[in-house]
Parts: C-alpha cells; sequence; structure tokens
C-alpha cells in the first residue's frame, strides 16, 4: 500500500509484466480510495482470475481496464511479428546475421 500513497493521484499504474507484480488488494483500495486515477493489466497474479481476486468486484471500466493477457496480440502487432520472422529467416538463407544477440 505504501507504493500506492507514493504515487501521484493521477497516475495510471500499467503492468504488462507479470501479475505477482502488483499486490491487487492494494491496487483494488487504491482506486476505491482515490489514491491513483487507474491502472490498466494485463497479467493478474492467477490466470484465469479467480472469483476471489478483489479487482473481480471493481466495476468502474473508466478506471481499470484488465485484458486477457492478448494486450500484445493486435493485428498489427502479429503481423509485424511474422514481417520480422519472415526476415530472420531470408536473412539466415542468404548467410546474413540479423537481430543476433552475443552473451
Amino acid at each position: 500500500m505504501e507504493a500506492f500513497k507514493k504515487m501521484k493521484k493521477s497516475a495510471i499504474l500499467v503492468n504488462v509484466a507479470r501479475g505477482p507484480v502488483v499486490d491487487e488488494q492494494d491496487l483494488y483500495t487504491a482506486l476505491s480510495e482515490d489514491m491513483i486515477a487507474g491502472a490498466g493489466l494485463d497479467v493478474l497474479s492467477k490466470e484465469p482470475m479467480s472469483v476471489d481476486n478483489p479487482l473481480a468486484a471493481y466495476k468502474d471500466s473508466r478506471k481499470l481496464i484488465i485484458t486477457p493477457h492478448m494486450a500484445w496480440a493486435s493485428v498489427e502487432a502479429r503481423g509485424r511479428c511474422m514481417q520480422e520472422i519472415y526476415k530472420n529467416i531470408e536473412s539466415f538463407l542468404a548467410g546474413d546475421t540479423r537481430n543476433r544477440v552475443d552473451i
């Protein structure tokens, strides 16, 4: 709860990383008490959302948006992913190095 108390009231929390990064009970309280302006989540601590998740009771979609862990899957994102795969295969067949990660 301390993290939410330190945030501006105009803050919008976005979590597209891992569900457990955010304490969902604290987020529910922060939204309910207008400690922050809103939240957008693409991940939850347990997926699919359990009925006992406190965010299931939060009904203001102007302040809370939860996507089904598929926010990355827009038509544009999937198209770009396929283009990158095509370019990687094309480069490999040509003997070129592309998107190489050196460890």
